[in-house]
């Protein structure tokens, strides 16, 4: 659990870094990957990040948000290099960029994983990674 804390915490600073860490990862022949999170709200935003083995639960490569509209949020990550990847996000109900948690340690505020990968712990590698090719993926992600 500590671990996924820290992901998020991480994920909050890379969204404000979001810039530099998409410069160190794309390229100009490479494809997009787009994610389509079903939301049953209407209040706060949604981060994305990705992330590679590398750096899975730690610092993502990119880190993008989402207004929730129509009952759904939706971020593409563009000219991403072919390889392995996974995403973690989260509903930031607040707007305050955090994922947030109740007094028992559990989060308080919805979140998911790639392949909707989905258990007691913190989220593993092999359970969310996803290759990626020469062509866009599209992926919907529930929490």
């Amino acid at each position: 659990m500590k671990a996924f804390v820290i992901t998020c915490l991480i994920l909050t600073t890379a969204s404000v870094n979001q810039q530099f860490a998409q410069e160190s990862l794309t390229e100009a022949t490479g494809t997009e990957i787009t994610v389509t999170v079903p939301v049953n709200a209407t209040d706060g935003q949604i981060i994305v990040g990705l992330y590679n083995k590398d750096n899975f639960m730690r610092q993502p490569l990119q880190a993008l948000t989402s207004e929730i509209k129509d009952g759904q949020a939706k971020v593409t990550f563009a000219n991403i290099v072919p390889g392995e990847y996974a995403i973690t996000l989260f509903h930031d109900k607040n707007n305050d960029s955090q994922l947030n948690f109740d007094t028992n340690g559990r989060p308080s505020e919805d979140y998911g994983v790639s392949n909707n990968a989905m258990s007691m712990g913190p989220p593993q590698w092999s359970d969310a990674a996803f290759t990626v090719a020469d062509q866009p993926i599209a992926l919907e992600i529930r929490m």
